[in-house]
């Protein structure tokens, strides 16, 4: 097996992890799902998820990853033998399901990169957006999107998603402010950020059933849980950093940006007279598009735009692609290059079915939504849920005494962090697990059963 590679820094983790955070779900999923749900109404339930359920269940994830320093699923048969490496696989196979589409949707923002360079999509967004989301177009980006992230992924921990994160992460962060900071000088920036910000309590106890699945599984996917991606890269992780610490700046940075993003694109809508509501998963493309078309600088804003939404994105492929490999490397002796590029082909493959499939002439395929559906719905809360039991009920004071070290943690503060994780979180992902299986294969439009 292959020498096992560290941090560099503790910077270079902290930046890597808040890149893996900072990807298509902040920029691409969080506006459109905060659309979807009533706008500000979503977004209180999402901060609420973040503070309760994801901060602890991403200690969870940290805590297992440092003890062990192995991947994912080795992590979880060191501390509770064979019978629970299905944890670790459960989260390797949830992160590869999620990256087989994203990689579809990383290939669309390169696109266009290059429609806003070009003005190719000003005449008509909508017909743009159809010609590149599916077909040969949509493989070639695709394929494109993959070699890069694979490129990067190959060179390594420190050579590779360390130095490549560390360029990344400010660049979005900067341009992103300065996209906000533009946004809030147009005529509709008031109106998009009372939709955003503002909510309604009404809005709030109605639609509390539907809204709380997107809520809490935005807030997994955002804050990289349920994807093995915080336990391998906390298996990287020296023991003199605080966990508790890394973690709380992680999640501000990223509920931050995430709120950044809002602010950048709800603004705009508003000021082209775009309804938000009715944008849906389109929102980023064919709803930002037809604004830049409009305004002054177009292209320019445009190229600015859309190579945020790319550096986002690809930070969030290589922390993806970066579990298995992981696992790869501690298992096998190939080289991480060969396993690296291996990966890439079966993701390539597997994401076949999201780039081919034109029966939505939104954009969006049948199949493209039935792999996003089964994601939010069952497979990342699945794999959170499977990780707070191992941590709360298995692991238990040993989980307590990871936690605590390298940090100034109390005894009583780090107890009730794991009686957070065994109750709080236990009891909220089961809650939102039963609404996601009821949205999935019950209701009367069951997601599950609309490609077939």
């Amino acid at each position: 097996m292959v020498e096992r590679e560290t941090w560099a820094t503790r910077v270079g983790f902290l930046v890597a992890a808040i890149g893996s955070a900072v990807g298509l779900g902040n920029l691409w999923q969080f506006p459109f799902k905060t659309a979807a749900n009533g706008g500000a109404a979503f977004v209180v339930f999402y901060l609420i998820a973040v503070t309760l359920i994801g901060f602890p269940a991403l200690l969870a994830e940290f805590v297992v990853g440092r003890r062990t320093h192995r991947n994912v699923v080795g992590a979880f048969e060191d501390l509770g033998g064979p019978a629970w490496r299905v944890v670790g696989a459960m989260g390797m196979v949830t992160g590869f399901w999620i990256l087989s589409y994203y990689d579809v949707v990383g290939g669309w923002v390169l696109r266009y990169i290059l429609g806003s360079a070009t003005g190719a999509y000003f005449d008509d967004p909508g017909a743009y957006l159809s010609a590149v989301a599916s077909g040969p177009e949509a493989i070639v980006a695709q394929a494109a999107f993959l070699a890069i992230a694979v490129g990067i992924v190959a060179m390594g921990i420190e050579d590779g998603i360390e130095k490549a994160t560390k360029v990344m992460v400010p660049s979005i962060v900067v341009l992103m402010l300065a996209l906000a900071a533009w946004a809030l000088t147009l005529g509709g920036a008031a109106d998009g950020l009372a939709y955003f910000l503002s909510p309604d309590v009404g809005s709030l106890v109605e639609n509390a059933g539907t809204v709380i699945p997107d809520a809490v599984g935005q807030a997994f996917f955002t804050l990289s849980l349920g994807m093995g991606i915080m336990v391998t890269y906390a298996s990287y992780v020296g023991e003199d950093d605080s966990l508790p610490v890394d973690g709380g700046v992680i999640v501000v940075s990223n509920t931050l940006i995430g709120v950044l993003a809002g602010v950048v694109v709800f603004p705009i809508l508003f000021a082209e007279g775009i309804d938000p509501a009715t944008s849906g998963p389109t929102a980023l493309f064919e709803a930002m598009a037809a604004a830049f078309a409009a305004l002054p600088a177009g292209r320019l804003l445009g190229v600015v735009f859309f190579g945020v939404v790319a550096l986002a994105a690809l930070s969030s492929a290589i922390s993806l692609l970066e579990v298995a490999v992981s696992y790869a490397t501690d298992n096998t002796d190939a080289s991480r290059p060969t396993l690296a590029v291996g990966a890439g082909v079966v993701l390539f493959v597997l994401g076949l079915p999201s780039a081919l499939d034109t029966g939505d002439p939104g954009g969006f395929s049948a199949w493209f939504v039935w792999f996003d559906a089964l994601a939010y719905n069952l497979l990342l809360p699945l794999s959170v849920l499977l990780v707070v039991v191992f941590v709360g009920w298995v692991l238990g004071r040993d989980a307590v005494a990871e936690l605590r070290a390298g940090s100034t943690a109390s005894e009583g503060v780090a107890a009730a962090w794991l009686w957070t994780v065994r109750l709080v979180v236990l009891l909220g992902i089961v809650a939102t697990l039963a609404l996601g299986f009821e949205s999935l294969f019950l209701a009367e439009d069951a997601t599950f059963f609309a490609p077939f």
